[in-house]
Order: C-alpha cells, then sequence, then structure tokens
C-alpha cells in the first residue's frame, strides 16, 4: 500500500485560495443580514438616549459600508476569476470590507458605551462580540486578519470601558480583554482543524487522482486481457475441429488395416492407435472445454428434458467402455424430467461417468437420481477405490490428482486432472450444487442437484450398441460427404473393409452435382455419414436437405462434428440425424451405425 502524498503549506495554501474567497464571498449575504440585524438593535436600543447629530453620521457611515459591500459582491457574482492572482485580489476586497466592518463596530462601541445604561452597555457588548464570534469560520484560514478584524471590534471597547474610571470599569474592560484572547485562541483550534480538513481533501483529491490513472491502466489491462482470452479462444475453437481431424482420419485408417490384416500384433498395434486417438481427443477435449469456460465462451440455455434422452447418449458411448472391464454399467430414474441445459448436464455426467469406469475394478457403476421435494439429485455411484477424506475437497481443482491412487489400465490415459475441475465450473456456471461422498475402499458417489422439469415427450429409446461390434454392412449404400481428403480416404477403406458400397463426395457442390444427373431409378442409398463443417461455410445439415429432397426425408444420417460443447442437439432433434464427436473410434461408430440401420445384436454375425 502507498503512502497518503504529503502537502506542503504552499500547496495547501495556493489550491484552497479559490475554495476560500468563494466561501468569503457565499457567507457575506449573512454578514450583510447580520449587519442590518446588529444596527437595528442598536437604533432601538440608543436611539432615545443618543442625540441625532451622533446617530445619523454612525448610520450614514454603515449604510456607505453595507452598500459598498454588496456592490462588491454583485461584482463578484459576474466575474469570472481564473488565475491565482484574480484570487489573491478578490480575497483582497472582501478583506478590506471586512476590516471596515470591524472598524465600524469598534467605534460603535466607543460612541455609545458611556450614554448608556447598564442593560444598554451589556447589549451593546454583547452585540459587538457576536460579529466576532460570528467571523471566526469565515476568518480562521487568515489568522493575522481574524487577529486585525478582532482588535478593531475588542480593543476600542476595552478602552472606552476603562474609561469610567471606577474599579469596575477596570475590572470589565480585563474581561473582555480575557475574551478577546481566549476567542483568539479558538480561532486558532478552529483554523487547525480546518487546515487538517483541507489537507486531509487534498491527499483524497490525490487518491482519487491516482485511482482514475491506475483504474484507466486496469481498465486497459483488462481490455487486452479480454483480447488475450477472445484469441486464445477462438484459437482453440478452430483448433477444435482442424486437429482433430487428422485424430480422426488416423483412427479410420488403423481400423482399416485390421480389416484387411488379421494378423494378432497388427491387431494389437491397431488396438494401441485408437486408444492414443481416443486418450488425445480426450485431453484436448478437457483443455478446450476448461478454456471456453473461463473465457465466458459458455452459454447456459435451460430447457425441459428428460432424464431418458441422457441416458440414452451415455449408454451408447459408456456401455463398451464399461463391458470391456468386466463392469456392470446401470441407470435408473430414466422417468425423470429436469430443467437445466442438457448440453451442460450432459457434459458433466460424461466426465463423471468416465471417471467412475476408469478408477473403476470390479463392480458395477450406477447412473441414478433421487428426488428431494422440487429438487432431483442426479448421482454417479461406482465401486471403485473410493477417495480419502483429506483429498476430497481437493480434486475439484484444476490439474488435481490424488496422489498414491489407484493404478489404472495401462491402455487408459492418466488425464490432466481437469475432468472434475471442469464439472464444478459447469455445475457453479449452472447455479447447479456439486456434492461428493467417498469410502475408502468401498467407492464414491457424486450428486449434482438440479430443479424438477416439466414432463415432455420421449422419444424412441436407442437400442445398446452392445453386441453390434461384429457388424457387418454387406448389400448395404452409404453416402459419406467429407472435404478432409485424409478423413474421407480413411472412412472408404473402414465401410468398405465392412462390405458396404460407398458413393463418396468431398463437397455439397459434387453432391448436388450427382442427385441431379442420376437417373431416377437410382437405388436409395441406406444412410449419410457427413461432416457437419464442409465448404464455403455450408453445413452438413445443407447436404442432408439436398440428399433428402432426391430420396426422401425418413433417409437415415449421422453427422460428424469436431466442437465438443455447441448447439447441434437441438438442430439433430430438429433435422432427425445423431452426432458423433471428432475424433470417432471404429466401435463408437459401428454402434451408431447399427443403431441407425436398425441392425439388432442377433442380425450380426458372430
Amino acid at each position: 500500500m502507498t503512502d497518503a502524498p504529503t502537502v506542503s503549506s504552499s500547496e495547501l495554501s495556493a489550491s484552497s485560495l479559490p475554495e476560500e474567497v468563494r466561501s468569503a464571498f457565499d457567507y457575506l449575504p449573512a454578514q450583510l443580514a447580520g449587519n442590518v440585524a446588529g444596527i437595528g438593535v442598536i437604533v432601538m436600543i440608543f436611539w432615545v438616549s443618543s442625540p441625532v447629530s451622533m446617530m445619523l453620521p454612525w448610520l450614514s457611515a454603515f449604510a456607505v459600508m453595507w452598500l459598498a459591500r454588496l456592490w462588491l459582491l454583485q461584482r463578484y457574482k459576474r466575474a469570472t476569476p481564473l488565475t491565482l492572482a484574480d484570487w489573491q485580489r478578490w480575497r483582497g476586497w472582501w478583506n478590506a470590507g471586512t476590516l471596515l466592518s470591524g472598524a465600524l463596530w469598534g467605534a460603535t462601541a466607543w460612541i455609545f458605551y458611556l450614554p448608556g445604561g447598564h442593560v444598554q452597555q451589556i447589549a451593546l457588548i454583547i452585540t459587538v462580540y457576536t460579529f466576532c464570534i460570528a467571523a471566526v469560520p469565515v476568518l480562521a484560514t487568515q489568522p493575522r486578519m481574524f487577529l486585525l478584524f478582532s482588535a478593531l471590534c475588542f480593543v476600542p471597547m476595552a478602552a472606552r470601558v476603562a474609561t469610567d474610571g471606577t474599579a469596575d470599569s477596570y475590572r470589565l474592560a480585563g474581561i473582555l480583554l480575557l475574551i478577546f484572547s481566549l476567542t483568539t485562541l479558538l480561532a486558532r483550534s478552529y483554523r487547525q482543524a480546518l487546515q487538517r480538513a483541507l489537507e486531509l481533501k487534498l491527499q483524497a483529491d490525490h487518491l482519487l487522482t491516482q485511482l482514475r490513472i491506475e483504474k484507466l491502466a486496469a481498465d486497459a489491462a483488462r481490455q487486452d486481457a479480454e483480447v488475450a482470452n477472445r484469441a486464445k479462444t477462438q484459437f482453440f475453437t478452430a483448433a477444435s475441429h482442424d486437429l482433430r481431424q487428422p485424430l480422426h482420419a488416423m483412427g479410420l485408417f488403423a481400423e482399416a488395416l485390421r480389416q484387411k490384416n488379421h494378423d494378432v500384433e497388427v491387431a494389437h498395434l491397431v488396438n494401441s492407435i485408437n486408444e492414443s486417438v481416443d486418450a488425445l481427443e480426450g485431453l484436448f477435449s478437457e483443455l478446450l472445454d476448461i478454456t471456453r469456460i473461463d473465457s465466458g465462451g459458455i452459454e447456459v440455455q435451460p430447457q425441459h428434458f428428460p432424464l431418458a434422452d441422457l441416458y440414452r447418449k451415455l449408454r451408447l458411448h459408456f456401455e463398451p467402455a464399461a463391458f470391456e472391464k468386466g463392469l456392470a454399467l446401470r441407470f435408473r430414474g430414466a422417468r425423470h424430467v429436469v430443467h437445466a441445459d442438457p448440453l451442460l448436464v450432459e457434459r458433466i455426467l460424461r466426465n463423471l461417468v468416465s471417471n467412475a469406469i476408469r478408477y473403476t475394478t470390479d463392480g458395477s457403476v450406477l447412473v441414478g437420481c433421487r428426488r428431494r421435494g422440487d429438487r432431483l439429485w442426479l448421482q454417479v455411484w461406482d465401486t471403485g477405490p473410493g477417495i480419502a477424506a483429506d483429498q476430497q475437497a481437493r480434486v475439484f481443482e484444476e490439474f488435481y490428482q490424488v496422489p498414491h491412487g489407484p493404478r489404472t489400465d495401462p491402455r487408459q490415459r492418466k488425464g490432466l486432472g481437469l475432468g472434475l475441475a471442469i464439472v464444478k465450473r459447469l455445475a457453479d456456471l449452472m447455479g447447479a450444487k456439486v456434492a461428493l461422498r467417498s469410502q475408502p475402499g468401498r467407492g464414491t458417489v457424486f450428486s449434482l442437484e438440479l430443479p424438477l422439469g416439466k414432463w415432455v415427450p420421449q422419444v424412441q429409446a436407442m437400442p445398446s450398441a452392445k453386441g453390434a461390434l461384429n457388424l457387418t454392412l454387406e448389400g448395404r449404400t452409404i453416402v459419406v460427404v467429407e472435404d478432409e481428403p485424409a478423413v474421407l480416404s480413411g472412412l472408404e477403406a473402414l465401410l468398405r473393409g465392412w462390405g458396404a458400397t460407398i458413393l463418396a463426395f468431398d463437397s455439397v457442390a459434387a453432391c448436388r452435382a450427382w442427385t441431379q444427373a442420376a437417373p431416377r431409378s437410382t437405388p436409395h442409398p441406406d444412410l449419410l455419414i457427413v461432416d457437419y463443417r464442409l465448404e464455403n461455410g455450408l453445413t452438413g445439415a445443407d447436404a442432408l436437405a439436398l440428399l433428402r429432397e432426391r430420396f426422401g426425408v425418413e433417409l437415415p444420417a449421422i453427422v460428424v462434428t469436431g466442437s465438443t460443447m455447441s448447439s447441434l442437439d437441438l438442430e439433430a432433434q430438429q433435422k432427425n440425424f445423431h452426432l458423433l464427436i471428432k475424433p470417432v473410434v471404429p466401435n463408437k461408430l459401428r454402434a451408431m451405425i447399427a443403431f441407425k440401420l436398425g441392425v439388432k445384436a442377433n442380425d450380426a454375425p458372430q
């Protein structure tokens, strides 16, 4: 913290001069009114006892002084002082008027004291003293002026009292001088307090100026940070598509290689390639998600949706992995409806289920829900090793991994420690509560609290992907639209290896040319697989519309995208297609194709 700036006396005087002059002239109307009141009191008390030859000249002198000060006030109101010399000149004129007023009140005490009686004398002393006290606030910043003004009022009065020649008059004169001294001390104390207040005001002004400068610098730094953050987000968004393409193609080529070569060692290598692709996709998705959350690139769009839709997606995605580890993956409570952002809830549960399967080696993983009033607790239970109590508070931190945690299958990726951090941030984004209970050696349950929703019609349940691993596509025709040559080649090789007939196009334009040139007798394709981002700003939805216009709106379709947290789910529901996120591991692609073509487990060769 920086020290408060010190203010010198010269700096204080120069900076406070305009304020002093303004205050003095603002006070002048009250002074003029007070003078009129004081003159009225003196006239009322001494009119009978004082000769007219004394009263009229006194009244005339006060009238001239009063009119002169009124004229000065009017001149000041029309003036616009700018420089320090201007302010000093106006203060000098005001001081001259004040001293003239003090001299006239001192002369009043000299003229009217002796002719009056005791009551009149006391009234005279009180009147003059009142003007001295009234001058303290306005003259406190000018000690010499106050001393001179008070002397002009008091000294003539004390001297006049002493001329009475009696012992009482001498004592009263001494008392008046004592009062004069005490009033001077009072003015000094008031001046010191006022000076300190002015110093504090100037320090506050300095600090305010400094704060404004620092705020401008902070605003500029914040704007630079926001620009950098947006640039980072834009980079990751672009990379989300471009970096996933080669991973996607790598997985397709590897699986195509397996179809052509049945050597056991080749199969192991293909498995390793696919697992590495899956691991890279997961790590990249975590980095992208945490970046988008931190940069404010995610908008919460709550809606009413049944858990059955969410469970169907999770089952399709995770059942093969659970089956491979010998785990039972169960879902309970599909009849319930929640009101939340379905994309964010899905992303949260994906992370939780993925962790549960990764760290559970025996038993089961349960995704269920419990109703509590108007709230619903979505829960993911596992029978894994559990989390120690002293580690539970830290598992939601970025890049934190439980030390001495369970050993996972060497083929599984370890992760970056971002999964639960993403869960916590997405929950906070929705205003939802996340809770954790765990017992080492018995398992863990993560809970997400969401508001209940209103019932909406459920779509037809998607069959399990289990059993479609040996899918054959003999006699099936599949149209592929993909603008990335490597991905297109990989898809062609893979799908032909499964027995399908492939019609491949690298653009919407090529697809349109084929539909226009193909005869009406051309057999309808069985399935469309299209990339979402195509040439010249066109999308997979444009390709779907073109092909369905030619072959019917019921033509099954799969859209492949590189965006993990887009709003494509709503478009998929409206336009009747299903999404796959790049890079697509062949097992997932087989499962999705089996569902879209209506292939059951017993339809596939064993």
